[in-house]
């Protein structure tokens, strides 16, 4: 298998020979990948491997190795040895990744160890590390194929977290998975929906930029610009300095960077050049706790920064280990060459570096904690592979799978937290929210709340974030929208591509709103109603004529006087039946009439209250029939009156027969008849019932009969309005008869009563509904009646009454003859 490797091995640069690496020896090795330098030089065509020598210290990188050894002094010397990994210890191998070619050498060695027969009792058993996701994937890749178990202490990609690509990959830092979700639920927390989003030109910057994106539309908010962050070049400058610009003219507020530290580095003093205040920037855990970032001259104008940090945890013990492991380090077998299976690896002489004395900030104490838990997590694997829960490990040859196997079920408690690894191989830990504090221009940063990843939840203290204006210090949330938010009534009208951008839209009546970020309005229910801009219903009031009502009882006392003045006049006219007056007005006829009369005023009485199923059958049939019997009446005296005195010379056989066969009462029967056939004809085909009218009025229901206007309804009424028709007819040929007789203008009094109460009633109806309508229902049917009482029997009332000396036979037998003298 080592010739498989031959062809990488010529990929560096031989020039570099065998150099020393920070090592301890130990029964089990674990190898442990960190940045002691820095190096941003731009890679050649050809593979090359830049001496991290050549490069800056990188402090941070100084306190993860410091605290990999500690966790193996710990383990090794420590309390914890006597019952993690009692009779073995713990021993390393360090790498310098300052680079890219360098995280691959790296691979390349350690792959190259494992087929080495000359080095088997210092085989790796685990990888602690890289620091980054840009230099974790080709190891994830190379070492997963062998499942020796990699487990990273601050590569977040979400990529690594596919068990089919990177099946032994691990970490102790959260994924940009759980970052996004954090970076979101910020961002729905202020209702920041209108943001640029920029990435750094990496995989990790591109993965989270991805994530954010996908994300972003299913909590309404939209990227108004979006842009990558390259590194820092005389060809990239004019395009950095654009993208400030685009920030500016797309007027947003909010800006999330998703970049490592070295972009955002690079980023922000173009931000500050252009003299950018005021905004709100939301940085990823790489950049927002580091000091290569809040150092930058000037950034502290930029505006609030607010950024997602690691969870802290109190970590004693290490700052004490660095300061009494410096004379230790002097150590020449700490620094002495390892036989490397590749040449040219780095150096990693942690002294030079040490004496510098650098100090450890909260963000240097999370990533350390991050590397402490890895070695912790590889030692609780290598206790139950060893089975050492007898008190003593079983000292034996243990492979990579069978660590990797291991740590998928490690599950312990280290510093008061509880650690294991997921199906995905990440923590269960979330983050905390940070934001920059300047005190007399010191940086520091303040925990302001946390993201739980399981379940999603975010406590945030606003109260705590000191929002940073244009000019100075604000007190009110920033905004960073799009369009204002619609006020409760109103409607989004969408006006572009970004939904975040609209106008507002007043709800039309019938429809309400009482929520923010809806395109539509909601329709109110059938019961209800609303008017314009409204954000809640209204329901909508019933109209009927119920008992109690001020109209009702007007109403019901009209009602009451029509029925006295019929019955009454019945009462009048039954005393007074023999006398020539009633003869004249038809006799016992006309207690017919006032009894259809009586009955249809008392119809009205179908009108009050909720209509009902009897009700509405009856309440015009019984009007319709009843004052057709008195019409009915009405007309066979007009045309007896216009028989004798006019036909019955010229026709005296076809009277004669009309009288003996009873020709008045057949005809008031069968007129009575066909009117009651239409109405039972109609409530049979047609038949009307109790309904609801919701049109009519929007903030109303109208409780009425149905049919009102059908054609049943219209029927009955032609037929009333042929037979008046033919009364008015008979009456006004009888306009020349004696006074007694006379009734024409009196007939055409009661007549025109009638059609104006109708003609009045239906005009209404059409323009106005409801108790008005109802009410004029009413009074419609009581002036028909009272047209008739007033016009057809009031004058005889009074002749009765005030009158008597022409209610005598001899003054009827004076105006017959004065009426034939008349005619001669």
């Amino acid at each position: 298998m080592g010739e498989m490797f031959v062809c990488f091995v010529f990929l560096c640069l031989l020039n570099y020979g065998d150099s020393g690496g920070l090592h301890l020896q130990g029964d089990y090795i674990i190898s442990g990948w960190f940045p002691l330098h820095n190096s941003d030089s731009t890679l050649p065509p050809t593979p090359y491997l830049t001496d991290c020598t050549q490069g800056l210290t990188n402090k941070h990188g100084y306190h993860l190795v410091q605290a990999f050894r500690y966790a193996v002094d710990e383990i090794n010397n420590g309390t914890q040895n006597k019952l993690l990994l009692p009779g073995v210890t713990l021993g390393y191998r360090t790498y310098d990744l300052c680079s890219l070619p360098a995280s691959n050498l790296a691979t390349l060695d350690l792959l190259a160890q494992q087929d080495d027969s000359s080095v088997v009792e210092s085989r790796t058993v685990a990888v602690i590390g890289p620091d980054s996701s840009s230099y974790s994937f080709t190891p994830a890749t190379a070492l997963g194929a062998f499942l020796i178990p990699q487990i990273s202490y601050e590569a977040t990609n979400e990529l690594l977290s596919n068990k089919i690509l990177y099946p032994a990959f691990f970490r102790t830092i959260p994924s940009d998975k759980n970052q996004v979700s954090a970076m979101i639920q910020i961002l729905v927390r202020f209702n920041w929906t209108w943001i640029a989003l920029l990435a750094s030109d990496n995989s990790y910057g591109l993965q989270g930029m991805q994530g954010l994106s996908q994300q972003a539309s299913l909590y309404n908010l939209c990227i108004a610009y979006q842009a990558v962050i390259p590194a820092v070049t005389n060809k990239t400058k004019q395009y950095m300095q654009d993208m400030v610009k685009h920030i500016l003219k797309s007027k947003v507020n909010t800006i999330v960077v998703f970049a490592n530290k070295r972009r955002a580095a690079g980023f922000f003093p173009f931000v500050i050049d252009q003299n950018v205040t005021g905004k709100v920037w939301i940085g990823t855990e790489d950049w927002s706790v580091a000091s290569t970032v809040s150092s930058i001259p000037g950034i502290s104008t930029i505006g609030t920064v607010l950024g997602i940090a690691v969870q802290y945890t109190e970590f004693s013990g290490l700052d004490d280990f660095e300061r009494l492991s410096v004379p230790r380090l002097q150590d020449t077998s700490l620094n002495s060459p390892i036989n490397h299976s590749v040449p040219c690896m780095q150096n990693t002489n942690l002294y030079e570096i040490a004496i510098q004395g650098f100090s450890m900030s909260q963000y240097d104490v999370v990533s350390s904690f991050n590397v402490y838990k890895a070695v912790y997590a590889v030692a609780h694997a290598l206790h139950n592979i060893l089975h050492c829960d007898s008190g003593l490990c079983q000292k034996y040859k243990v492979q990579p799978w069978e660590v990797f196997h291991q740590l998928k079920q490690v599950r312990f408690s280290i510093r008061n937290t509880s650690f294991y690894f997921d199906k995905n191989g990440d923590p269960p830990t979330g983050y905390d929210i940070v934001t920059w504090v300047w005190t007399d221009g010191q940086w520091s940063f303040k925990v302001v709340g946390n993201y739980s990843p399981a379940p999603t939840e975010l406590q945030l203290d606003a109260s705590q974030i000191k929002w940073t204006g244009q000019v100075s210090p604000v007190t009110k949330v920033p905004e960073s929208l799009c369009s204002p938010e619609c006020p409760y009534g109103h409607r989004k009208l969408l006006t572009g591509q970004h939904k975040c951008c609209f106008d507002c839209m007043a709800c039309p009546a019938a429809t309400f709103l009482n929520k923010t970020g809806y395109t539509f309005c909601q329709a109110c229910a059938r019961d209800y109603w609303s008017e314009e801009e409204s954000e809640t219903c209204k329901k909508r009031a019933e109209l009927y004529l119920p008992w109690g009502a001020p109209l009702t009882t007007a109403l019901l006392i009209y009602l009451g006087v029509t029925l006295f003045l019929t019955l009454g006049t019945a009462v009048i006219f039954l005393f007074n039946l023999s006398t020539p007056i009633v003869k004249s007005a038809g006799g016992k006829t006309c207690l017919l009439m006032l009894a259809s009369l009586t009955v249809a005023s008392c119809s009205t009485l179908c009108h009050f209250s909720r209509p009902s199923q009897i009700g509405c059958l009856l309440k015009q049939p019984l009007f319709i029939i009843s004052f057709t019997v008195c019409l009915a009446c009405v007309t066979v005296r007009s045309f007896q009156v216009v028989c004798i005195f006019k036909w019955s010379s010229k026709l005296p056989r076809s009277y004669e027969t009309w009288a003996k066969n009873r020709g008045p009462e057949m005809f008031i029967f069968i007129t009575t008849v066909v009117e009651v056939f239409i109405s039972l004809l109609r409530m049979l085909l047609d038949p009307p019932f109790p309904s609801r009218d919701y049109d009519f009025y929007n903030d109303s229901i109208i409780l009425e009969c149905s049919k009102t206007m059908s054609l049943g309804a219209f029927a009955e009424l032609f037929f009333v309005c042929v037979l008046s028709l033919i009364c008015f007819c008979l009456s006004y040929m009888g306009k020349d008869l004696p006074a007694n007789y006379n009734e024409a203008k009196c007939i055409t009094f009661s007549l025109m009563i009638y059609m104006i109460s109708w003609i009045t009633f239906f005009t209404a109806y059409c323009i106005s509904r409801g108790s008005f309508a109802m009410a004029l229902n009413i009074g419609a049917i009581l002036f028909s009646v009272l047209g008739i009482l007033g016009g057809y029997f009031l004058p005889k009332v009074y002749i009765i009454l005030l009158k008597p000396q022409l209610n005598t036979a001899a003054h009827f037998q004076n105006c017959i003859q004065m009426y034939t003298m008349s005619k001669q």
